[in-house]
């Protein structure tokens, strides 16, 4: 690592991001952070972060440190086995009772699940300064989390389904982002519809790529997805816990930033827009449709 790190030019990158919101009120949430290339050593200061915040998206010092992790060997060499020798010349500098380095008693369920997506867009983000020919989009940047609980009418019993949803990556110099896929720090997969229909009183309506949701430029960034969910037979308890409804993910080189995602609950009277962060009751027939965010797009020339 500290070979892969001294191949780098040395000099100072800074970049800042948002969440979207906490989902108690809070408004825009900053990310900050400088990155910094000496030698063999790489220091990253997240200092003029935003403080804690009141909702659940607080992230506790070692999800910030993971996430700082795998930006840097994102950009240098993924290959390296990870070992404690990795970290080592990273340092790593984090503002206290931050939203990157939450103390008791903060919330910090989402910390792992959306914050760490953030931060690692602001790490990306301030390395391509100092690397830009290693640079790629900002991807969807969230996990899409749904949570849907109720009593099952077949069986009487109690059920919970919990899923993330994929969307967009960004785009680069080598070409368009991926449609459709969980990014950076996300580890899970796409749930089958069949298994998910067996399981729960769901069904699944309709599950596809969204057209256009990708950020233009000389490469396209990937396309986002559209999941919608119907209750079966009886009132389910839904919670969602999701970003970038606000803030798009950002395209680099001149490229256009992909599309926001989207949150709506449809039923015979209409459609109406769900905070992207909450719970809620949906009756029996609604549906809880989920459209994630594309991403970012890569040069200032356009293709169709």
């Amino acid at each position: 690592m500290r070979e892969e790190i001294a191949a780098l030019p040395d000099g100072e990158g800074r970049f800042e991001d948002a969440l979207d919101d906490d989902g108690s009120g809070s408004g825009a949430v900053t990310i900050a952070v400088r990155a910094r290339i000496e030698g063999d050593r790489l220091a990253l200061d997240f200092a003029g972060t935003g403080g804690q915040v009141d909702g659940p998206i607080n992230a506790v010092a070692a999800v910030t440190s993971s996430a700082c992790f795998y930006a840097v060997r994102a950009v240098t060499d993924p290959s390296i086995p990870a070992n404690d020798g990795c970290h080592r010349p990273i340092i790593i500098e984090l503002p206290e009772r931050s939203v990157v380095n939450a103390s008791a008693p903060a919330a910090v369920a989402g910390g792992n699940l959306e914050t760490s997506q953030r931060i690692a867009d602001c790490v990306l983000g301030a390395l391509f300064e100092i690397v830009p020919e290693r640079a790629v989009a900002a991807s969807q940047g969230t996990m899409n989390n749904v949570a849907i609980g109720g009593i099952d009418p077949r069986t009487g019993t109690p059920y919970t389904l919990y899923e993330t949803i994929g969307g967009g990556t960004g785009a680069s110099a080598a070409g368009d982002g991926e449609d459709g896929i969980h990014s950076h720090m996300t580890n899970t997969l796409n749930t089958p519809i069949e298994a998910l229909e067996t399981a729960f009183p769901l069904r699944v309506e309709r599950y596809e790529l969204i057209d256009g949701s990708g950020g233009s430029g000389a490469h396209r960034g990937g396309r986002g997805i559209r999941r919608d969910l119907t209750v079966i037979g009886h009132t389910a308890r839904v919670s969602l816990l999701g970003d970038r409804r606000v803030g798009r993910p950002y395209g680099i080189r001149g490229g256009e930033p992909g599309s926001c995602g989207a949150d709506l609950l449809l039923h015979e009277g209409g459609e109406e827009p769900l905070p992207s962060k909450g719970t809620f009751s949906v009756p029996a027939g609604g549906t809880i449709s989920i459209r994630t965010p594309g991403g970012g797009g890569y040069g200032s020339a356009r293709r169709d």
